[in-house]
């Protein structure tokens, strides 16, 4: 443990904790409404904005956080003006804004050579206003999940059923995506531009895959966040590797060793099933039979008789 002697490893950890939890939590919701790709589109929009304030002098991290939001709230109403092709809206907002941030760091060769940072992570460089920020964002993120729980939750599985039942369904979005946007702008220090969309999407596909329930796919997708950050940066101590990179690479190997027990499990479960079937059938073919929703359905009707 004797990186966490270091200020910056400290930071680094605590701000790796915060992200993870709520972008993790975020990429269940994005993937249960098909919209995977939208973290990886906000990140780029939010480069432009990087690039607009290193050009400008301002604060680089203010700027990408300011555009990402506005970006999030363009692609809310160009996927109404689509809304048969949705996913339309994320292709037309990242070309507008990578166009842009290329447009920008070629004016002044300067900022385009400092960019490396903000495209593959430095998590170990996060300094008092990037934490600051990131704690702000996880805290608004977690009580936005909490407190509009039941709504998301019904505007995720069935949005026309939500709208019909009385849901504000297009301030929820809205804010869905004001949110996301948050959350995508805070991620960009850890795990940079190119890598933002490991941290949202490759937990929560693999608590998809394992989870029985929506609230348990959010506790395991905040888990292998956690685990995947925290070992990925003392990975990239041990090894002197680049953080985002390494964090990356892991959730990855966690995803497809997870994937790979799964499947292992269900492999081995027919397998029992088979070897079950097989010996009982001979012997007992009611204890077969009643296991059916027929059966089952027979004799609750010949209790009651």
């Amino acid at each position: 443990m004797e990186m966490l002697h270091y200020d910056f490893m400290q930071r680094a950890f605590l701000a790796g904790a915060l992200i993870a939890l709520v972008a993790s939590a975020l990429g269940v919701y994005l993937m249960l409404r098909r919209q995977a790709l939208m973290a990886d589109m906000l990140s780029h929009v939010s480069l432009a904005g990087i690039a607009a304030g290193a050009y400008l002098h301002w604060n680089p991290t203010l700027t990408g956080f300011a555009i990402a939001i506005v970006g999030a709230v363009a692609v809310e109403y160009v996927r109404r003006s689509y809304k048969t092709y949705s996913e339309i809206s994320v292709a037309i907002i990242m070309v507008g804004g990578l166009s842009s941030a290329v447009i920008i760091m070629n004016l002044n060769q300067s900022v385009n050579k400092s960019f490396s940072s903000y495209l593959f992570g430095s998590v170990v460089a996060v300094n008092r206003t990037e934490l600051i920020l990131m704690l702000a964002v996880s805290v608004l993120a977690a009580l936005f999940f909490i407190l509009m729980r039941r709504p998301l939750y019904q505007m995720t599985f069935d949005e026309d059923t939500a709208k019909t039942s009385g849901l504000p369904v297009n301030w929820l979005s809205l804010a869905f995506s004001v949110v996301t946007g948050m959350i995508v702008a805070a991620a960009m220090p850890i795990v940079g531009v190119l890598l933002v969309s490991s941290l949202v999407v490759l937990p929560a596909a693999l608590a998809i895959r394992l989870a029985s329930s929506f609230s348990l796919a959010i506790l395991f997708s905040m888990a292998f966040g956690l685990g995947g950050v925290w070992s990925g940066l003392a990975a990239s101590y041990a090894f002197s590797t680049p953080p985002g990179a390494t964090i990356a690479l892991i959730l990855l190997a966690i995803l497809l060793v997870g994937i790979g027990l799964k499947k292992g499990a269900l492999r081995a479960a027919k397998r029992r099933s088979r070897q079950g079937h097989a010996e009982g059938a001979p012997d007992a073919p009611y204890e077969a039979a009643r296991f059916s929703s027929s059966a089952r359905v027979a004799d609750k009707g010949e209790s009651r008789g």
